[in-house]
């Protein structure tokens, strides 16, 4: 994890872009890693914790009936949550990451282990649904690691130029 990091950290010093966090399932463990980096005010903006969907549109101005109609755990949320860190923050960068972490709150639909991802950068917005195995500490610890590893391979993208054709 503290190779993702430090790489996550050299990219965006390097586009002299900033970070936010936006976190549902990992209650700001993602934030808590950029933060355990030394320096890391450069490059990391703000976290937004938002747990429960109250907060998720108070904080990142979620719609409520997005999260009615989908829920809190969907590609349509966790795409709404990352626009909203952006949106409510200096960064141009920014993870959301909305899932079910259990033991229990799972479904046939959305078992335990079930998280969404969404990625923002200057280049648009990326979601994602993985699948983690394990107790709810290794989901969210997995959680953590996709969203570094993820991030570290769209900002990669994003210093490398485009072919022309």
């Amino acid at each position: 994890m503290h190779s993702e990091l430090g790489l996550v950290a050299n990219s965006l010093l390097k586009n002299r872009q900033m970070l936010a966090t936006a976190e549902s399932c990992t209650g700001g463990m993602i934030a808590a890693a950029c933060t355990d980096l030394a320096g890391s005010s450069a490059w990391f903006d703000r976290g937004f914790v938002t747990y429960s969907n109250d907060a998720k549109t108070q904080m990142l101005g979620v719609d409520g009936a997005l999260i009615a109609r989908y829920g809190a755990v969907s590609e349509e949320v966790a795409r709404a949550m990352v626009q909203g860190a952006i949106a409510h923050s200096r960064a141009q960068v920014a993870v959301a990451v909305t899932g079910v972490a259990g033991p229990t709150g799972g479904s046939a639909a959305k078992p335990v282990g079930t998280v969404w991802f969404g990625f923002a950068t200057p280049a648009g917005v990326v979601t994602e649904m993985q699948h983690f195995d394990g107790d709810r500490a290794a989901v969210r610890t997995a959680t953590v690691q996709h969203a570094l590893e993820k991030l570290v391979g769209l900002l990669e993208k994003q210093a490398k130029p485009a072919r022309s054709p």
